[in-house]
């Protein structure tokens, strides 16, 4: 067995974090003596024991000499938790293997230099780019408090988010929608424009069991339109809804806020609500991810605002042809240059349909 091998394992370990330790990174760890493993552990909640001190708990042997696997730079701070560094070297554990340093500006290679300071081997960068992607919600949020935008949308295979007559139930198979639930559980917020509360009246929950948490969900409705009997708006007693407005009618506002809602008053832009300035918003509520599941028009419009991250399209084996709506309207691009460029991460089968996760690459503006 190598270093590759057993860092592989903590990153499988570190995704049983998924969901429930936001905004705390995804961190597994194993611990290694004599070519066996005697201890895993994974950072299981916010707030609880980090990857590291879950391993050293649960070692079935004395750790000393040994060697540990951990896919994030070990903290040196005090937080929620003592630090991870000093768990290791009181341990006895005499090299360390991670596959990435921590953005974090209070780590950022501090861990690092401390246990080398106690005479520990470090290893850093094994699996790196597969221990980057799998915290780039993280990556994103602690260096620029924005939150890391997921657009998703389910297609046929020529494109059409609907029929010619606007049904849309269902594109995509069961397995594909079991998925966005699970995606839906992993992320700290879902959001969708008025357009689609209106036409479809969606409860934006997560529809598994009860281990997988709902996120908050948000509205943009520019004029407030919303209907107060909408489901979003009825159970917001239970699951947290922001509606994003540009309205300052203060009595309007306080109609949904009566109702368990959360009004967020925001400057306009281009006759809607400022996305960018939504984002600086949330951000600064603790919402670190965004599954936006809107309508062509929002999509565009987020896509023009360059607030998205990601784009992961459920591509269904259907045609609907005609002039039937497509996952992306508004203005759209003049000429094919200009194009906003997507680089293909994974290709996956999903049921009968095919998942596609690209990356957003935003060209650079020239003054």
């Amino acid at each position: 067995m190598n270093d590759e091998y057993y860092m592989r394992r903590a990153i499988e370990l570190a995704k049983k974090g998924a969901g429930f330790v936001s905004p705390n990174p995804m961190v597994g760890a194993v611990i290694v003596k004599d070519g066996r493993i005697i201890a895993e552990g994974y950072h299981e909640k916010y707030g609880e024991l980090h990857a590291e001190r879950n391993a050293l708990k649960n070692c079935s042997e004395d750790p000393k000499g040994a060697s540990i696997y951990v896919t994030l730079e070990p903290c040196c701070h005090y937080g929620k938790t003592p630090p991870c560094t000093e768990a290791i070297i009181e341990s006895g554990i005499k090299k360390v293997v991670v596959g990435t340093l921590d953005v974090n500006p209070i780590v950022a290679g501090k861990g690092v230099q401390i246990l080398k300071e106690h005479g520990i081997e470090v290893i850093v960068g094994v699996l790196e780019d597969e221990v980057v992607k799998l915290n780039r919600i993280f990556n994103k949020y602690i260096t620029t408090k924005l939150p890391y935008v997921v657009m998703k949308y389910a297609m046929t295979s020529d494109g059409k988010i609907a029929t010619r007559t606007g049904a849309s139930r269902w594109i995509s198979c069961d397995e594909s929608r079991r998925k966005v639930h699970e995606i839906r559980s992993r992320l700290t917020a879902i959001m969708v424009g008025v357009g689609t509360v209106k036409a479809d009246d969606p409860l934006l929950t997560c529809r598994l069991d009860k281990e997988h948490k709902n996120p908050i969900r948000i509205i943009c409705d520019t004029k407030l339109t919303t209907p107060l009997d909408a489901q979003v708006v009825v159970d917001a007693v239970n699951n947290k809804t922001i509606i994003a407005t540009c309205v300052s009618d203060e009595e309007k506002i306080k109609q949904y806020e009566n109702l368990g809602c959360m009004g967020l008053q925001l400057p306009e832009k281009g006759g809607v609500v400022d996305l960018q300035e939504l984002m600086k918003s949330l951000g600064a509520m603790g919402i670190d991810s965004i599954l936006l599941e809107g309508g062509a028009t929002l999509n565009y419009s987020a896509l023009k605002e360059k607030i998205v991250d990601e784009i992961q399209i459920f591509m269904a084996p259907k045609i609907f042809g005609g002039h039937a709506k497509t996952p992306v309207e508004g203005e759209g691009i003049d000429i094919p240059d200009n194009a906003i460029q997507l680089v293909t991460g994974s290709i996956t089968k999903v049921g009968q349909d095919i998942l596609i996760e690209n990356e957003v690459v935003y060209q650079c503006s020239q003054e």
